[in-house]
């Protein structure tokens, strides 16, 4: 007499393990009280976020897959910010009680879409279900490279400030749909002494204040040098708001802005050597003060974005 099919949480769990794929540092995956993997070569990074229906999404506009994709990748981005290699994941999601099965596939699907395109194993977790709306929890592990994490505390006056792509206007599916700079960053990492780096996951304007604050040092950002996104320039048309000042704060870009010597910044913008980003200076290294210049002309810049309410 054969066994019936578990289901519920212990036929999540069993589907999950016919479906995961394993990889090179995993010694035990999901199914075991916890995970066994090989110890990294180097420094171990961990880094965590946490994602709130309501708050960071709403799932009846953007689907479990797209959400699922994003709970990965915000991580992946922390990773890339320090330069590091993402090497394996754990996942902790609440589920509502109605529907809660299918939901968490297409999370799981999400997920995979963006963790398989970094070879990064989904190692294990824990489900849950309860009265609430959808709340994910994400741990991603990683190892520095041989050069060490990229820290944002580095900044040194008069390294010039480069960023790695266009910024500004996430809402309309950036912040959902983006590809982290983990290959970005490594390659940056190989060719230039990067002193400090962040992603722009809180908004320019306020992530550079960040390498500022642990640097002790002040910027200098030209406004005619920011690169402003075409979704950007769509919200000025709908909001009023100046597409500058979209590119300044809105957040969610999840491009890396980064700082480096005067000579190491001309020659990357010089060589633009990273196939697929547009590497800009836009701004400076001072010694005090957070500024933004026009047209020669210096005022103080806010250092505005996402906060989170506490």
């Amino acid at each position: 007499m054969s066994t019936p099919a578990p289901t519920g949480e212990f036929g999540y769990i069993a589907w999950l393990r016919r479906v995961t794929p394993s990889g090179p540092a995993v010694l035990v995956g999901p199914g075991d009280d916890t995970a066994v993997l090989r110890a990294p070569r180097g420094s171990l990074l961990v880094t965590t976020d946490m994602l709130l229906e309501g708050s960071c999404f709403r799932i009846e506009e953007c689907g479990p897959f797209r959400v699922g994709r994003k709970a990965i990748a915000v991580n992946l981005s922390d990773i890339a910010a320090v330069a590091g290699v993402p090497t394996a994941a754990v996942v902790s999601v609440g589920l509502p009680r109605v529907g809660g099965r299918e939901l968490a596939e297409q999370l799981y699907l999400g997920m995979r879409d963006v963790a398989d395109a970094f070879s990064v194993p989904l190692v294990g977790g824990d489900t849950n279900s309860w009265d609430g709306p959808l709340t994910i929890s994400v741990t991603l592990l990683g190892e520095a490279t041989e050069r060490g994490p990229v820290l944002r505390s580095g900044a040194k006056v008069g390294d010039w400030v480069l960023v790695t792509g266009p910024l500004g206007g996430s809402i309309l599916g950036q912040h959902l749909d983006f590809t982290p700079r983990v290959r970005e960053a490594l390659r940056l990492h190989e060719l230039a002494d990067l002193h400090a780096m962040i992603d722009v996951s809180d908004g320019l304007a306020l992530d550079l204040h960040h390498i500022c604050e642990e640097s002790h040092c002040g910027a200098v950002v030209f406004a005619d040098a920011v690169p402003v996104s075409a979704a950007a320039r769509e919200l000025s048309a709908f909001d009023g708001r100046p597409p500058l000042d979209h590119a300044l704060s809105d957040g969610e870009d999840f491009e890396l802005a980064f700082t480096v010597s005067a000579a190491d910044g001309e020659r990357l913008m010089r060589e633009q050597p990273v196939p697929g980003v547009a590497i800009c200076r836009i701004g400076e290294i001072v010694a005090d003060g957070y500024w933004i210049e026009r047209a020669g002309n210096r005022e103080r810049l806010e250092p505005r974005g996402y906060e989170h309410g506490l």
